[in-house]
């Protein structure tokens, strides 16, 4: 690679060898599998890049792995420092990469302030004396009177503050709008009883981690007080009770235009690029169903409800079988509700015992690689070896849970292994929905104690009840639809208009370039991006999509 020799650099490859590049080499996200298309992204970029200065990073030894060695290494290009992972495996007697991933850190003159770069302070610097104490500054900061952000985020959860926080590092003017009248009111203000099914060491945010005290498994009004303490701690610039009601992109100037409703009047600012990160959950998928005005109770999307403990004596009916359907049964039940599921098809079921350890296996556990690490291992498999891998652990997991399934099956609750057996991975790559980690529910529904509906939808409402498709009538006080969400890119339709979304992809799914689609990197609208994910997810990308902006808006790379 210092030569920049393609031929030496492919001989030590396997032929199946799989490469994912994170904007070191190519400034974009893709994977090349094979010797011809690893060829052709060398071939490409890295005469242009000039990668030098290949070494084993100091930090993280070398070391075994199933079938070979893993290693992480650094290296520097004409335009960025970056890390990479390489893991090797014998082949013929000698040792050759079967994955190799390269990963850009910081783009140079522009690198986050960490370290030996840790601004002073207030009045500690000469000729820096001021009236304005550090709160006064802070206020002027977070009200933009007197210039433009560069970059607007649109939404304060998890990608949101992820992002703007290294935006922020890296340089960038960023200003987040947040519709709730608090940062984590998107957590806050759902189920009472939410709890995150991610573990404490996969969900730390960027620069920030949990205390040692922290639990492994988040309750919804915890995760949403830190996310409040984050956007703080870090110094985020962020507008609560914000409404983005109109937008316009001037391609002449390479700016937007964003009109914004706030407590104070109304604002107009235009930045250089603008993010979505209202997430995946945003567009409700609320299907329209005869009869609904004439039901004598209660109905609503899954999104709405708040506690079961209203509803204690009365007759629920929830449609869908997902995580969030489950949930809420389960809440209801332990309220005491009468309930009924109606399971219209199948559902992917793992256990959060088994489950869970399996997905995250040796990177996300109490022992584990530095958080750092542990990204730089999961960056470093591709998505679409992350399915191949996730067969064989899907079928390992169904061993595990085999008497929770067997009990789903004899009451006749439908069950799949995922899109191709992929499990949950599968699911939550393809649409972000379709499964559900049981945390109780499944034993409810296995013991009957909860009513089980199944194979059928829901045709209309009746004075008393629902009328499903196949003809059965359901009586009921309250109706939850757990119908699921619309994709992301209709959110960009609602916010933005068509000519934008039209220009993007759909969000989720595997792309050509063997990457989430639509996420974290450019969409085909100009200065328009997608941030959305897990916590894990944000919090390792939400650096990648930052550095594409910065080097954009920075000169180093074209816009």
């Amino acid at each position: 690679m210092e030569s920049g020799s393609v031929t030496e650099a492919t001989a030590t490859l396997t032929k199946e060898c799989w490469w994912r590049d994170l904007l070191a080499l190519s400034w974009d996200l893709g994977t090349y599998h094979g010797s011809e298309r690893i060829t052709s992204l060398l071939d490409v970029h890295v005469r242009q890049a000039r990668p030098t200065r290949f070494e084993l990073d100091a930090g993280f030894e070398p070391h075994p792995i199933e079938g070979g060695v893993e290693g992480v290494f650094t290296f520097e290009t004409t335009t960025a420092w970056c890390r990479g992972v390489a893991r090797l495996t014998q082949v013929d007697g000698g040792w050759r990469a079967s994955t190799v991933m390269t990963g850009m850190e910081d783009v140079k003159g522009h690198e986050r302030a960490l370290g030996s770069r840790r601004p002073i302070g207030p009045r500690h610097v000469e000729g820096a004396r001021s009236t304005h104490n550090w709160k006064d500054q802070r206020l002027v900061d977070v009200s933009f009177a007197d210039r433009e952000p560069d970059v607007v985020v649109i939404g304060a959860g998890q990608g949101g503050l992820a992002v703007a926080a290294n935006l922020t590092l890296m340089g960038l003017d960023t200003l987040v709008l947040e519709k709730s009248e608090r940062v984590g009111d998107g957590w806050r203000k759902r189920y009472h009883s939410l709890v995150l099914h991610d573990p404490v060491w996969a969900d730390h945010l960027p620069y920030l981690p949990f205390p040692d005290s922290w639990p492994i498994y988040s309750a919804k009004d915890k995760i949403a007080d830190w996310f409040e303490f984050y956007a703080e701690a870090m110094e985020l610039n962020v507008w609560t009770e914000a409404d983005m009601f109109d937008s316009s992109y001037d391609a002449g100037d390479g700016r937007w235009t964003l009109r914004i409703r706030t407590p104070h009047g109304e604002r107009v600012v235009r930045p250089q690029d603008v993010i979505l990160a209202t997430g995946a959950a945003a567009e409700v998928n609320l299907p329209e169903v005869p009869g609904r005005d004439r039901f004598a109770g209660v109905t609503y999307h899954s999104s709405a409800h708040t506690s079961g403990a209203d509803w204690s004596g009365k007759k629920v009916v929830v449609i869908g079988a997902g995580n969030s359907a489950h949930d809420i049964v389960q809440d209801l039940f332990e309220s005491g509700a009468d309930v009924t599921l109606v399971q219209r098809s199948s559902t992917y079921i793992m256990s959060q015992e088994f489950g869970i350890p399996a997905l995250f296996g040796a990177n996300f556990v109490e022992g584990g690689p530095p958080t750092e690490y542990a990204d730089l291992m999961a960056s470093a498999t591709p998505w679409p070896l992350v399915l191949e891998y996730a067969v064989e652990g899907t079928k390992a997991t169904a061993a595990l849970d085999a008497d929770l399934l067997a009990s789903l099956d004899a009451v006749g609750f439908r069950r799949n292994d995922g899109p191709d057996g992929t499990g949950l991975m599968g699911y939550a790559l393809a649409r972000g929905g379709g499964y559900y980690i049981d945390v109780g529910c499944s034993r409810l529904i296995a013991e009957r104690k909860v009513s089980l509906v199944q194979g059928a939808g829901l045709a209309e409402f009746t004075d008393a009840g629902v009328r499903l498709t196949d003809g059965r009538e359901i009586d009921a006080d309250l109706v939850v639809l757990a119908t699921g969400y619309k994709n992301m890119r209709e959110t960009a339709r609602r916010l933005f208009g068509d000519e934008v979304a039209d220009r993007c992809p759909p969000v989720l799914g595997i792309d050509e370039d063997g990457e989430i689609s639509g996420l974290y990197r450019r969409t085909g609208a100009p200065g328009f991006w997608f941030m959305a994910g897990p916590l894990a997810w944000v919090r390792i990308y939400s650096k990648h999509l930052a550095l594409q902006i910065t080097a954009r808006q920075k000169g180093v790379v074209p816009r």
